[in-house]
């Protein structure tokens, strides 16, 4: 089956001249004039990462468009985890096409279409379509609450609404230098967990941290504290400077306390200087062997003492596996889970397969019920600019 090639300038166009939550009818629109494509649909993932919710077109029809749809062993985990497309064939002889919509690593979910017939030109240009679709979405959802209203299939209290929303847009991202996720897993009653990354032309900077506390107060606290480590950060002060400043601001305004780290990785040469604010030490998968990173342990931004913030430094390796985490992945129930034997178990899965991994493990030895946030941060290194060619793993690896 042939049809006209996709023009990414007109459906951009479509997009951008259609209101912000009208993404899924743009592209569907065109996919049914190349191909006469039916049941054309998008189906996100939710908040926790458990299910997918069905956004489906005009004109077309799914009868679970209403309802959440399990993803662990279902046919779009597959498509997820292995960011490959998947076609079947049904009853009638159509051609159901499930093609991953994914933006710098970070899934966003799968577009689901019908075609009657379909060969390997069509093929692809389902995926152009998808990639499409993955930018459109990223542009739009700053216009509207549709996709961010799509993605609960479960009540969010008022923490974890600010919770939320302290967090990075994506919980991947990836680069010729690294590849990142994270994962955070809310107690019962919030307890105040963030972590955040940003990438600049020289250096990838990270943090990860648990402000003291549940429900609201933690969420104010934790709010306060992403904001004046965003402040100094965007001020280009490094991280030592960067805890200083988070520190004064809790002591200023006398909202609590709060533990971090907060790391600095230069691109080019794979060395971290990082701080270490009455954090967990992270651990570092090297090979076969996973170890705790040692590292001097500065007092909790917000507890007045009379030593600085020490500034340390990690020599990453290419094959390095980083995973930050903060204390709810270790106590009580936690503490059952054996971190160190499932991290070599997946050392063979993207980070976000491996964030998926072990918070499932913690979630589990918790029955379900977490006392404490439990948040996971996994980098892995692939090399500097001038190995990253040869060092990098395939991304597509299931």
């Amino acid at each position: 089956m042939m049809g006209e090639d996709l023009e990414l300038g007109e459906l951009l166009a479509a997009a951008e001249a259609a209101p912000p939550g009208e993404s899924v009818e743009v592209v569907a629109h065109d996919l049914q004039k190349r191909f006469g494509a039916e049941c054309v649909s998008f189906l996100f993932v939710d908040l926790i990462g458990e299910r997918l919710v069905r956004l489906t077109a005009a004109g077309s029809t799914a009868e679970d468009a209403d309802e959440p749809i399990a993803l662990l062993g279902s046919v779009y985990d597959r498509v997820l985890q292995s960011q490959r497309q998947h076609v079947e064939a049904d009853d009638q002889g159509s051609r159901r096409v499930i093609t991953p919509v994914t933006n710098r690593g970070d899934r966003i979910g799968v577009l689901e279409v019908t075609l009657q017939a379909c060969d390997d030109t069509v093929l692809r240009q389902v995926r152009e379509a998808a990639h499409a679709l993955a930018y459109i979405i990223v542009t739009d959802r700053r216009f509207t609450d549709l996709y961010h209203l799509g993605r609960r299939t479960t009540r969010t209290s008022l923490a974890a609404e600010i919770q939320h929303q302290l967090l990075p847009s994506a919980p991947c991202c990836e680069a010729d230098e690294f590849t990142l996720a994270a994962g955070l897993i809310p107690a019962d009653d919030i307890g105040g967990d963030t972590y955040d990354y940003t990438l600049d032309r020289d250096t990838l900077h990270l943090s990860i941290t648990d402000a003291m506390g549940h429900d609201t107060d933690s969420a104010l606290l934790a709010t306060l504290l992403v904001g004046a480590l965003r402040q100094s950060r965007r001020s280009g002060c490094d991280a030592v400077n960067q805890a200083n400043h988070a520190h004064q601001t809790l002591l200023s305004h006398n909202r609590g306390l709060a533990t971090g780290q907060l790391l600095c990785v230069d691109l080019d040469t794979g060395l971290c200087e990082l701080v270490n604010a009455g954090h967990p030490r992270p651990l570092r998968l090297r090979g076969d062997t996973v170890e705790e990173v040692e590292l001097a342990v500065n007092l909790p931004f917000g507890v007045a003492g009379p030593r600085p913030y020490r500034l340390q430094e990690l020599q990453l390796l290419p094959g390095d596996r980083l995973v930050l985490l903060t204390d709810g992945m270790q106590e009580r129930d936690a503490a059952a889970v054996d971190l160190a034997s499932i991290m070599r178990e997946t050392r063979a899965l993207h980070p976000r397969e491996a964030v998926r991994s072990l918070t499932g493990a913690v979630l589990e030895a918790c029955y379900g019920h977490l006392k404490d946030d439990a948040t996971i941060l996994i980098l892995d290194w692939h090399g500097s600019r001038d190995r990253a060619t040869r060092s990098r793993p395939d991304r597509t690896r299931p």
